[in-house]
């Protein structure tokens, strides 16, 4: 049996700290979070030892945006993530039924994952270049 993670408060959401559009990406969640139901950890934040605990010890954080439900029991990635947070997120309330229609949860994973790995050249870290080495 594993062991999962003890219950926190608010959603943690997991993203590349070192990407300017997951970064900006945050920023806007913060911006609309006005109920404080999101925590949003960096990780790549070394000092963060939660990164070491199952579910997240074998996520790959890096690839895709996670999200860990505050009860620490489901882990949601990518578009799945997304759509959690529609419900929680008070100005996305009236999209959030919208991302249940069939077709919409595999189309919006793909494009999610279109934009997850073209991030880098999509908002570039400084003059079109990024020094964090990107997987081919």
């Amino acid at each position: 049996m594993t062991a999962s993670i003890a219950p926190h408060p608010r959603a943690r959401v997991f993203y590349d700290g070192d990407c300017p559009l997951c970064r900006k990406s945050v920023a806007i969640l913060r911006r609309l979070d006005w109920l404080g139901r999101l925590e949003c950890v960096n990780s790549r934040g070394a000092d963060q030892p939660l990164l070491r605990q199952p579910p997240l010890s074998s996520a790959p954080l890096l690839d895709e945006m996670h999200l860990l439900t505050p009860d620490g029991q489901r882990l949601h990635h990518g578009f799945g993530a997304f759509r959690w947070m529609a419900w929680r997120l008070p100005l996305c309330w009236l999209i959030a039924p919208l991302l249940y229609i069939p077709g919409v949860p595999w189309l919006g994973q793909r494009i999610y994952l279109w934009i997850a790995r073209r991030r880098f050249q999509l908002l570039p870290c400084r003059h079109g270049v990024c020094t964090i080495e990107q997987k081919q």
